[in-house]
C-alpha cells in the first residue's frame, strides 16, 4: 500500500482491494490543511485509515510541507506520537 499525492486534486491517495482511501486538504498560507479522510466502509477495521495518515504524514516530511490537522481522525494520529509534533499542527 502506498499513498500517492494528488496535488492538482489537493489530496492524497491509498489504493486498497480495488477501492480508494483519501486524505482531502486545502493549503492556506503555505500550510495544508488536512480538513478530511476517508476510508471505504469495505476496509474498514483493517488498520487502512492508520497508515493512510503516517504515509501522508511521511510525505508532507520529505516534500516540505507543514500541516495543520482540521480532520478529528487525524488529529488523532498526529497525538499519538511526538515523531509528528514539528509538522503537524493541531487546529
Amino acid at each position: 500500500m502506498k499513498v500517492i499525492h494528488d496535488k492538482e486534486n489537493q489530496k492524497f491517495t491509498m489504493n486498497v482491494e480495488g477501492d480508494t482511501a483519501f486524505v482531502d486538504y486545502k493549503l492556506k498560507d503555505g500550510k495544508m490543511y488536512l480538513v478530511y479522510s476517508e476510508v471505504p466502509t469495505s476496509l474498514r477495521g483493517k488498520g487502512i485509515g492508520k497508515v493512510l495518515v503516517e504515509q501522508t504524514f511521511e510525505l508532507l516530511t520529505t516534500q516540505g510541507y507543514k500541516a495543520v490537522a482540521v480532520c478529528g481522525y487525524v488529529k488523532a494520529i498526529a497525538k499519538r506520537s511526538d515523531k509528528w509534533s514539528t509538522i503537524i499542527e493541531q487546529a
